[in-house]
This record gives C-alpha cells, structure tokens and sequence, in this order.
C-alpha cells in the first residue's frame, strides 16, 4: 500500500488513476510515500522520512526546494508539454490584443450603457473606432526565445497565421527540432532575434541561467513598436530595466501572465493573473501525466519526466526488482554488484543512469531475493536509498 499525500486542487482525472486498493490518497496523509500538487510551496517544510517521490501537475517547480529532495533521494516529477496547447492559446490570443486594441475598444462600447438611440450609438462608434485601429499580425516577425514544448507550438502557429517566424535556442533538442516547421529561422543570438521582431515571445524555464535574460543591455535591442510578450516566469525579465524601457518608449508594450507592482496600470502593458495554463483540459493533462508517472515509478522504480533525475526506464523481466540511487562516483556499482554476486543471485537485466552528481538503477533479479538486500547494499558508502519491487 502506498499513502499519497494531495495538495491543492486536482482533477479528478488525473485522482482516479488511484483508485485501488493499492493506493491511499488524502490531504492528510501520515507517512507519505509520495506528494501529488500543483503550486504548493514547500520551501522550510520538513522531509518525511517515508517519502520516494514528487510529482508536480504544471511545468515550473520553484516552489520545490529540489536540491533538497535531490540529496535525500526524492525523485521529483513535473509535467512538460501537459498544458502547452492552453499556453500556446493564449499566447495567441495576446498577440492579436497586442496588435490592435481590441481591450480598449470593448471598454469604449461597453461605456455606451446609457445610449438608448441606435443611431447615436452607431454615430458615436464611427466617431471613435480610429481611436483603437492597429496593425494586422500577418506579414510581421514573431520571434520566440526558447523552442521547448510550448515555444515549438507557438512557432508552428505562428508560420500558419502568415507570421515570419524567427527563434533562439541554444539548447535545442533534436526531438523539439524535428517538430519544428521548416519556415521557423534559426537565430544565432539573442540580440539578433530582439532586433528583427514585431514580436517577442519567451518561453525558456526559470533558472539560473535565464534569469534577467532580458535587461537594459538587450531590451534597447527592440525596435521601439515591439510587444514583449512573458508567458514563461517573471524573473526571465528585469522588472526594473522593463518599466524603465515602457516608461521612455524603447519598446512598444508588454503582455504577460505574471502582474508585478511598478507594472500594473501602465499605459502599454497588459497583464493577466496567471491564467496560462486555467484550461480544465490543461488541469486534466497535467493531472493524469502527473499520476501515471508517480504511480509508475511507485509500481516499477520507472522514471519519467523528473527534474532531478535520468530518465530511467525498464520493463519488467520477472523475479524481484530493486532500485537505487547514489552518489555518482566511481565504484559503487561493482559493489552493489558483489552484493548480489555474494548472495548467488542471478540478474536478469539491469540499468543504470546518471544525471549531474546523482546515479540512478534498476536491477531485476532472478526468484526471490532475501529482504537482508536493502540493508548489505545501504551499508555501501555513497547509496543514498534503496527499494525492493
């Protein structure tokens, strides 16, 4: 049996994967084998001792301490490419409000409340539609900074809605790439991209590395009508240097699903209260991926989609499995190795992984394997934790 603890909202999509008897799932869980959340913040909070996995239903996890858990063994899951497509839409959506001011034009109207008369209104609109004219979006460079799952989607589009579509990544994947239409231009730098399009769209994660990607060195880059849009994390831009840039006209706008004081209310700016990803299609993806994944890792040690560990993934040969994490460093696996040498156990199959400092392994073992195992191998200096399957 394995306790599920559930924080915040989930779907009930993703809820009934864990429906049997294999499972116990609440919001007050004791001894948690493994978190299920979406935006739940659990930096200063204690680690149970009882707890394998993480897995997060939304992309972001910096309100994970991840280091954290990573010490400790804990896998932690996200869900990219869950809730793209509700990102993607949106993202859209902005570059035609962004293009024309459709927002302003609808407020105008909506202030025709008390005009009974149907010609004075009409009058009244042909009076002021000019007020609220803009551009067409077909024809104009889109430029998009980070070609993941979301990117990738919105660079499609873009070509589909007659865009010239341009993007920058330097850590493309050979996967993203093969997505990608043949129209989207590859831009050696970051200021090229900035200084060719009408429109800037982000879509990089928030790391170290992206942080203030974009400042007062790059934002004077843009031309003067150009629409920022930030639909990825806040923290990519320079609050400071942007409104500095709104402020004295060196761009022409910013759209974004992350408010900020000093931004709200800006002439030039619209901003949305992080509605990205509030599609229930989008709740329900993330949700079920979320679930398969923790309960496939939970059943089978399988990793999936982690943000602290290699991709892991074997299927089962029958007998018994165990897994293991450790340090990665030299040795440790020839003496897990002669553990089961020792104990005249025959493996079946095995694997083994490594991301950054940290090892991963599934072994499948032939018969039963003496429950002794899990103690011989923790003695082994450098293994962070072990289950037998």
């Amino acid at each position: 049996m394995f306790n599920i603890q559930v924080f915040n909202a989930i779907a009930k999509a993703g809820l009934d994967n864990f429906n049997n008897e294999d499972f116990n799932i609440g919001n007050d869980i004791i001894e948690p084998h493994a978190y299920l959340m979406r935006s739940h913040k659990l930096h200063g909070v204690s680690i149970p001792k009882s707890l394998l996995a993480i897995a997060r239903a939304g992309a972001g996890v910096n309100n994970i301490p991840v280091s954290d858990y990573t010490e400790k063994g804990i896998v932690v899951f996200n869900t990219p490419g869950a809730n793209a497509n509700a990102v993607k839409e949106l993202v859209v959506a902005s570059l035609l409000i962004g293009s024309r001011d459709i927002i302003g034009g609808i407020r105008y109207t909506n202030e025709l409340i008390n005009v009974d008369d149907s010609v004075e209104m009409n009058k009244s609109l042909e009076r002021e539609k000019k007020r609220f004219a803009g551009q067409e979006i077909f024809g104009k460079t889109l430029g998009i900074v980070g070609l993941g799952a979301i990117g990738s989607m919105v660079a499609n589009l873009g070509c589909n809605l007659g865009m010239r579509v341009i993007g920058y990544d330097p850590a493309i994947s050979v996967e993203t790439a093969w997505q990608l239409s043949s129209q989207v231009q590859r831009m050696e730098s970051l200021d090229a991209l900035l200084s060719q399009s009408d429109f800037v769209t982000l879509h990089v994660p928030a790391l170290d590395s992206t942080k203030n990607l974009l400042n007062s060195d790059n934002l004077k880059r843009m031309k003067s009508s150009s629409k920022l849009l930030n639909f990825a994390r806040a923290e990519i831009v320079n609050t400071e240097n942007l409104i500095d840039a709104l402020k004295s006209k060196t761009i022409g706008g910013y759209i974004s699903d992350f408010p900020l004081p000093g931004l709200v209310g800006l002439e030039n700016v619209l901003l949305m209260p992080h509605i990205g990803a509030s599609t229930q299609e989008a709740e329900e993806n993330c949700a079920v991926m979320a679930s398969q994944q923790l309960i496939d890792f939970l059943h089978n040690g399988n990793i999936v989609n982690s943000v602290n560990f290699p991709s892991t993934n074997m299927a089962r040969n029958g007998g018994t499995r165990i897994t293991f994490s450790n340090e990665n460093v030299p040795k440790i696996l020839g003496q897990v190795l002669s553990v089961f040498a020792d104990m005249n156990l025959n493996i079946i199959d095995m694997v083994n992984k490594s991301r950054g400092n940290i090892a991963y392994n599934i072994i499948d073992v032939e018969g039963e394997v003496p429950s002794s195992i899990k103690s011989e191998i923790s003695c082994i200096q450098g293994i962070i934790n072990v289950r037998k399957l």
